[in-house]
């Protein structure tokens, strides 16, 4: 148990813990979204219309939509996925507690749809907090799990 005078401590995730989190969401996502695929259209070969979306090789889309529901619903209601409950990390807000629903949405939107810039950004324009882009602009971090008092003093630490 801490006292007001000694701060909070709050232990960013790795690097390596959020790829083999994300990885471990990723194969459950894109599990599910190819046995989908299969019932609804017979195969992983489909397409539609291009007059209806803007992107030629659409595939991509609805498996997206899948991930970014996925994790806006857990992060937001538990502050975890499968993945991060396997690792013991959790979205927080930038104190340690839940974040927003706002927050979650564009934490959520930047992996789904732009992980590669939205990690790539994050590296070369990161700050202490390794932060993706979208983590910085939903005021999100995720951290380790550990045993953390709630104190107006935070101070964070590298796992």
């Amino acid at each position: 148990m801490s006292d007001s005078n000694s701060p909070s401590k709050i232990v960013l995730a790795k690097w390596s813990d959020r790829f083999i989190a994300w990885l471990i969401d990723f194969i459950i996502i894109s599990s599910i979204s190819t046995a989908m695929i299969f019932t609804l259209f017979g195969g992983i070969d489909y397409k539609f219309e291009e007059s209806f979306f803007w992107v030629e090789n659409s595939e991509y889309i609805p498996t997206s939509l899948m991930f970014f529901v996925y994790w806006s619903v857990l992060e937001y209601k538990t502050g975890q996925t499968i993945g991060k409950k396997i690792l013991n990390l959790k979205s927080v807000n930038m104190n340690g507690k839940a974040p927003s629903l706002k927050g979650v949405l564009i934490s959520s939107f930047g992996k789904s749809f732009l992980l590669p810039f939205d990690v790539v950004l994050g590296w070369i324009l990161t700050n202490q907090k390794r932060q993706r882009i979208f983590n910085k602009l939903g005021d999100t971090i995720v951290v380790k799990i550990k045993d953390v008092q709630d104190v107006s003093d935070v101070t964070y630490l590298k796992d």
